[in-house]
């Protein structure tokens, strides 16, 4: 990621001292003598966690309270998003939550059972294909072999549902192809086989692949987003590609149980915006592919609820399996 100009930087500041002014961080602090617990739905090492644990430390200072990151992986991240649902509603449990993700089986959403407190991050994902054998070495070139063999071709992503498969799906849809997609339980399993030619194409996250292309293991076609990747200058967008309006992100937000007093919200709200502003953090952030994405709480919330309305529809036209 570049250095922020002089502006953004301005606008970041000036979104966190609004923040700041409204309601102090150290609120939500005030009068509990219990630590603050961040959900996390994914395993220890993945994106989300890092991510998150980046954050959190700087929360952790802002609030002058202790922030204890708590992953509880497994059923796609709805164990977590159960156990933030059901916490008391005093502000001092927020989840992490990885979007967008569709699933058939009810689970808590912001909006409903949730509310949201802030987002992150978002940024692309990349379409790459094995170097392990043979395959077309320009997008066009790949979607003509696919339209003339749908069968040859699959990607892999990390999971039904998750903002990858979503993306192989909406890439189907323009180009009217019908490539496979092999569902993973987990990103990680999913690179390894890409990699290896198991699976020939993935749609996949920047950070656990970008060592591969570095490699010349993996192929870049092109990034999910209207943007090029700070990471990967040289790759162009899917749109660029031959893609026409393709513009997909992967996102992180942050949650809390539905109900949480406002001004709480936002306390934890100011400190996320605070963190974002730290070099270490868009240090990091530029290190995994994604760009800090200061918003209100209530931006959080209109930003999830129009992104899942946009996939449901495009799951709805092609009849998608999301068990």
């Amino acid at each position: 990621m570049n250095t922020p100009s002089a502006s953004r930087r301005h606008a970041l500041a000036a979104l966190g001292g609004a923040m700041a002014l409204a309601v102090s961080p150290r609120l939500l602090a005030q009068g509990t003598g219990r630590p603050v617990t961040w959900l996390v739905g994914q395993p220890p090492g993945g994106s989300v966690d890092i991510l998150t644990r980046l954050v959190a430390r700087h929360v952790e200072q802002t609030l002058g309270q202790s922030v204890v990151v708590d992953n509880r992986p497994g059923a796609a991240g709805a164990i977590a998003l159960q156990a933030a649902a059901r916490a008391p509603q005093d502000g001092l449990t927020v989840i992490t939550i990885p979007g967008p993700i569709l699933t058939n089986v009810p689970v808590p959403r912001i909006g409903k059972e949730l509310t949201g407190v802030a987002t992150l991050a978002k940024g692309p994902m990349v379409l790459v294909g094995t170097t392990a054998t043979p395959l077309p070495p320009t997008l066009a070139g790949l979607l003509a072999a696919a339209g003339k063999d749908p069968k040859a071709f699959s990607f892999a992503s990390s999971g039904n549902g998750t903002s990858q498969h979503l993306a192989g799906e909406l890439m189907n849809q323009i180009a009217r192809t019908q490539i496979v997609h092999v569902p993973y339980k987990g990103g990680s399993q999913a690179v390894t086989d890409v990699v290896g030619g198991q699976v020939p194409l993935g749609m996949l996250g920047i950070t656990p692949v970008l060592p591969h292309i570095k490699a010349g293991k993996l192929h870049a076609y092109g990034v999910t987003t209207a943007a090029r990747s700070a990471v990967l200058p040289d790759v162009p967008t899917l749109h660029e590609a031959g893609l026409p309006g393709f513009d997909a992100d992967q996102w992180f937000v942050v949650a809390a149980p539905a109900g949480v007093p406002v001004e709480r919200v936002r306390a934890f709200n100011a400190a996320i915006a605070q963190a974002l502003q730290k070099p270490e953090v868009q240090a990091g952030y530029a290190a995994a592919g994604v760009t800090p994405a200061p918003a209100t709480a209530e931006q959080t919330t209109a930003f999830v609820t129009q992104e899942l309305q946009r996939w449901q529809a495009l799951a709805a036209k092609a009849n998608l399996t999301l068990d």
